[in-house]
């Protein structure tokens, strides 16, 4: 398969419009594909002016959807979610919105879920070793710490 270098603003902006439907995308993202076809940054500007102007291309709606779906498949905590919002060049008001998709009820719940279950996971015979293991992978899904520390006082009492 031969790859196209050249395109004409109509077949870009075509592709990008299935780009852009087929998932929900940020203007970061979007920008880089348009650069990545070698269209030039006039050309870019039109373009992505047309897909807001149509609803391709919302940033709303975009970070709402990211935050429900790491939240609920990745299961991923606010603060995981905030660092990967802000390196999608994502606004502060638009991640405040996204984080409101989140109920602090399904938060906890399934913060207690996760944990509970990595717990029992952990193979680790040394107690300290496994609570910093458990620490560790939380901490890393983007949980508060104040959290996790908890949880992990509570899983691993000595």
């Amino acid at each position: 398969m031969i790859k196209k270098t050249g395109y004409t603003v109509e077949e870009a902006t075509k592709r990008l419009e299935h780009y852009c439907a087929y998932q929900d995308r940020c203007h970061k993202e979007v920008v880089a594909k348009l650069r990545n076809m070698g269209m030039i940054p006039i050309a870019i500007d039109n373009i992505i002016a047309h897909l807001i102007a149509n609803r391709f291309l919302n940033e709303e709606r975009f970070s709402k959807s990211f935050a429900r779906g790491k939240f609920q498949i990745k299961k991923w905590g606010k603060i995981r979610i905030v660092r990967e919002l802000k390196a999608r060049e994502i606004s502060r008001f638009n991640i405040q919105t996204a984080l409101k998709e989140i109920s602090d009820s399904d938060y906890y719940e399934t913060f207690d879920r996760l944990a509970q279950k990595r717990a029992e996971q952990i193979t680790e015979t040394n107690p300290l070793k496994a609570k910093k293991k458990l620490v560790d992978y939380l901490l890393y899904r983007g949980w508060e710490s104040h959290m996790v520390y908890e949880k992990a006082a509570e899983l691993y009492p000595y």
